[in-house]
This record gives C-alpha cells, structure tokens and sequence, in this order.
C-alpha cells in the first residue's frame, strides 16, 4: 500500500509503491504544494526534521508555517522561494533559509524548489531541503530577500533573456516577456518609457511584484514630457545618451530642471522605491526607450555589478524591439498593399453589400485570398471570390492577376459564368504563375422592382450560404466544378436562383469554415447556423459577428467575405417567394 503521506497519481501496478520508496529513501526533507502555497504531500524525514507531523503540515500555506528570516521573523512572500519557482515556472535553489520548527526553535536549511505540471498549467512545486551544518550556517547570514544573483544564475538569465525575447516578433509580448524576467529576480519594479516614431516618450508600463503577482500601476503609465537636451539626471541621460544611472529619491530633490524631472519624482513617490537603475533600451539603430528597475520592499541597494547585468539584458531588448518594430513596419506596408489590391465596392441602387478581408495570423497581412464586385455592359452585376494557394506576397500577386483576368473576360464576352470561368482557367495556366486557385463567380441580374436573380458557376470554392428573411438557410452546393490550374479545362456548369426579398447571400473563402483537425462539414455547419441566427442584423453587424463567431481560433489562414442582402418589395411579391422556397 502507498504511503499515505504522498498524494499522486495511479501508477502501474510495479510502480505502485516506486513515489512512496523513493521519497522515503531521499536524504532530504521533501514536499510538496499546490498551486495556492498549500502543502499536499511530505515524507517522514521533513516530519523529523520540522519537528511537526503530517496532520499538522497537510492543508497548511508552506510559505505562512515554515519561512522565517534568521531572526525568526515571517519572511516577507515577495522573497518565498516557491512561489518564485511557479509564477516563473522554473527550478530554484536556496542555500541559507530558515524553517520554524513545530517548537518553536529555528531550524537552517538549504533548499531546491522545482514547480511541476499536469497538462500546460503549472499546478505546484515539489520542494527538497537539508538542515544545514553549523559551519554552513556561520558563513552564509545573507538576507535570501537580498542576496545577489550568482554568477551562474547571471549567465542564465542573460542565455534566458536572448532565447525569449528573440522568439517572438510582437513589441508587446516581448515586453510582457522582459517583465516576467527580471520581476521578481532582480527587483519589484519595473518601469518601460519608449520613444515612439515622432519622438514623444510614452510610460508604456509600470509593474510592481508583491506577493506573488505582478499588478500593472496604469495611472502611472502615459505620455511624458520633451526630453531635456542638457540634462544629467538618470532618465534623460538613458534616453539622449544611452548611459545608465543608479537613482534614488534623492536624485529628485530641490529644484528640478525639466517636467520629464518632475514625473520621475512623483514615480518615486508613488512606488516607494528606495534605489533604482534607469538603463537605455538599445537597438541596433537608435535608442528605443529605457528600462527602470526598482527597489521598495527589498533593502538592497543596486550596484555597479547590477548596472553591468541590466546593460546586457537591455542590450538584447533593444535587439527584440527594433526587429519587432521592423516587422509592424513590414506588416503595415503589406497592409496598405493589400487595401489597394482588394477592390472598393460599386454603388448599388436596390442592394446592400458589405465586404471583410482577415488576414492569416502568421502571414505579413496579405495572401491569395480575395474578393470583387463590377458592373457589366449589359447591366448585370459581376460577384466572385477566390482564393489562389498561398498567404504571402507571391499568393498576393496572383491573386491580382486572376482577378484582373477574370474581369476583362467578363466585361469583354457576353457568355455566361460557366464560359468565363473555363476561359479564365484556359488563361492562367498559359499566361500567369498562378499554380492552382479556387473562384466561385455569378452574375446578378434583375432590379429592386423585378426582383433580383443569381447565376453563377464555382471551380473548387467553398458554395455560396443564402439566408431568407425568417432564417432559414441553405448552401448553393450544386453545380460544383474543378478549381482553376488542373489542366483539364472542362466544361462548366451553371446554376440559378431568385434571391428573396431580404435575403441575404453570403460568399467566403475557406478560411472561414476550415480549421485544423476539424472537418469541413463541421465548419460548414457552424457557418450555417450562425448566419441564420444572425439574419435579422444589420448587414454591417451581421458581418462582424459572423466572423466573431464562426472563425476559429486555430484558423491559419486568410479570409475574404462578401455579403449581400436584397432589400424589401412589395407584399405581393414576397409571398410569392416565400411560397416557392424549398422546405
């Protein structure tokens, strides 16, 4: 039978007992907590050692029965080992703690903290401790609030620092990354002031770590005032000359000679920081901001060995940020491409017609997806959406002349959209480097008086979804073809349908339907459920929602929606229609 001091998993039957043996057979007091600071498991040998039994340790906040600072004080949480180890989720080791015993005496220990998982969610942290010798004892009186970093632990936080913050191109989550790293490790606060395109300085961030939790200050955080040229006080001097300066209330004292001055000491006043660095955040360029680390609750003052530390770690910040605000230059560009490129919908007396183009989310905000809506010679109107294999720049460009190409042969010839689209797919395989592309194209032919009716043809696209008034929907599934760049060039049938008054017709691409590890069915069915639920929408918030909902969060892929929706007519004429709809 397991010991019942050890709560854990159902192991197979020659590992039942193999948790149990090994904790009892550690030359070390160990155990264990929840996510809330709560012992749930412990060996005999941490009973022995902390003079209290099981019963009295189970249940109990570790941090509240055990910690103590080497007068026998409560040590302060923002120092806990443990709750260090899980709010950074990583292996932690201390070597001059203090435990209260069950009698009240002191006892020292060193101490290894390591968090463990189920799933993705850290859910505690197992922790291994010795009692430490009376040599051990004499020659480590370090307040473990204060004790500076290691050159080791120096050295991983710097290979940490490079491997995070290279690792993703959005500004935000690298300073969100860069909070985390030095909160609580080197300080209780963090501030982050950067400069933006047009030189103004904003406080994009103002963090304090108390007890276990970072708390964003936001009545702190905003534009700053002009960085003074001549100035030799920490911050202007981190953001005009890339040097940094250890600062503290002092600092601000007597009269100041700038307004940036004047908020650094009501910065200092409102956090209570005692001793601060305010370190340049370099790019490779430029100076993008500075980085202020700060001290309150902890007494140790900042060094020149702190200076050197939070210098190289800003160093590789700079590097992060400028190559994030490379990529939202980049990203806005395509942007900008990708607006041109996409078409701005005709005027459409007797119709309402809106239009959404998402891009992947991994993509530089342009890609093969698209839409189009003209007028034709004899009066009709041309719909098509398509979608050519890609979400890049080379997606982009093919994407242009497809369409191109799809409206000259439409203008040009007076054949129907079957015609069109085989001597479309004739063209891109002679003419373009467009390797394969969906398109659903139709015309729309009628009058808000006549009413109105859609014929239309699809080469491998997702089918059209319409929406009559009382929510009833349906797929125009029928006729089905081959998407464009096969090589086969074959014949392409038609469909036809009269569009109710207030009915509304949607067409996509299938980014909107499609996701990873779910069928299509499944994604046409949300699709269709949704669009009838939100019928009754103006068209522009029947869009949005529709996106909001059916969109999936794993999507990786562009979207294009074009939506219609046929105003009212005559009573006569509606009942008539409402009639002929299939049941």
């Amino acid at each position: 039978m397991a010991d019942p001091h050890v709560v854990g998993h159902k192991a197979p039957d020659r590992y039942e007992n193999l948790l149990a043996t090994v904790l009892e057979s550690v030359d070390a007091g160990v155990y264990a907590v929840n996510e809330q600071g709560l012992i749930v498991a412990v060996n005999r040998r941490a009973e022995r050692l902390l003079a209290r039994h099981a019963v009295d340790l189970l249940g109990q906040d570790a941090h509240d029965l055990l910690h103590r600072d080497s007068a026998g004080r409560p040590a302060p949480r923002s120092a806990c080992p443990v709750i260090r180890a899980m709010f950074a989720d990583r292996t932690t080791s201390q070597v001059d703690a203090w435990a209260e015993r069950g009698d009240g005496s002191l006892l020292p220990v060193s101490s290894l903290v390591t968090p463990f998982r189920v799933g993705e969610e850290t859910t505690g942290a197992v922790v291994v401790f010795h009692q430490r010798t009376a040599a051990e004892t004499a020659t480590r009186e370090v307040d473990p609030a204060t004790a500076p970093l290691s050159e080791v632990e120096r050295l991983a936080l710097l290979a940490e620092t490079t491997t995070r913050l290279t690792s993703t191109l959005d500004s935000q989550e690298a300073l969100r990354r860069l909070i985390r790293l030095v909160l609580p490790r080197l300080a209780d606060w963090v501030v982050v002031d950067l400069v933006a395109e047009n030189e103004e300085v904003w406080r994009t961030r103002v963090v304090h770590y108390e007890d276990g939790a970072l708390t964003d200050r936001e009545e702190l955080c905003g534009p700053l005032p002009p960085i003074p040229q001549d100035s030799l006080l920490p911050l202007p001097r981190a953001l005009r000359a890339a040097v940094s300066t250890v600062a503290t209330p002092a600092t601000y004292e007597g009269r100041l000679d700038s307004g940036l001055a004047v908020e650094q000491r009501r910065l200092f006043k409102s956090t209570g920081m005692h001793s601060a660095i305010v370190a340049p955040i370099r790019g490779p360029r430029e100076t993008l901001g500075a980085l202020t680390l700060g001290r309150a609750e902890r007494s140790a003052r900042f060094t020149n060995d702190d200076i050197a530390l939070l210098d190289d770690i800003t160093r590789r910040a700079g590097i992060a940020l400028e190559n994030a605000r490379l990529f939202q230059r980049q990203r806005r560009v395509a942007e900008t491409m990708q607006h041109h490129l996409l078409p701005k919908l005709p005027t459409l007396p007797g119709l309402e017609a809106t239009v959404r183009y998402v891009s992947a989310p991994d993509a530089s905000q342009v890609g093969g997806d698209w839409y189009d809506m003209f007028p034709l010679r004899d009066g009709s109107l041309a719909l098509a959406v398509g979608d050519v294999v890609g979400h890049d720049l080379d997606a982009a460009a093919g994407m242009a002349q497809l369409r191109n190409m799809l409206r000259a042969h439409a203008w040009t010839q007076p054949e129907g959209p079957g015609a069109i689209i085989r001597q479309l797919d004739d063209t891109v395989m002679h003419v373009t480097d467009v390797s394969m592309a969906t398109v659903l194209f139709g015309r729309l032919e009628g009058s808000a008086a006549a009413g109105w009716r859609l014929r239309w043809s699809n080469a491998g696209h997702p089918p059209p979804l319409l929406i009559d008034a009382t929510g009833r929907a349906r797929f125009l599934d029928k006729p089905h073809g081959m998407l464009l760049g096969t090589g086969l060039s074959p014949d392409r049938n038609e469909g036809t349908v009269d569009l109710p008054a207030r009915s509304t017709l949607v067409l996509y691409t299938d980014g909107l339907v499609e996701a990873p590890g779910r069928p299509l069915d499944e994604g046409l069915e949300r699709l269709r459920r949704h669009a009838a639920a939100l019928v009754h929408r103006p068209l522009e918030g029947f869009c949005d929602q529709l996106l909001q909902r059916v969109r999936s969060a794993r999507n990786e892929d562009d979207i294009a929606l074009l939506v219609l929706r046929v105003p009212d007519r005559p009573p006569e004429a509606t009942e008539a229609e409402h009639d002929a709809w299939p049941r």
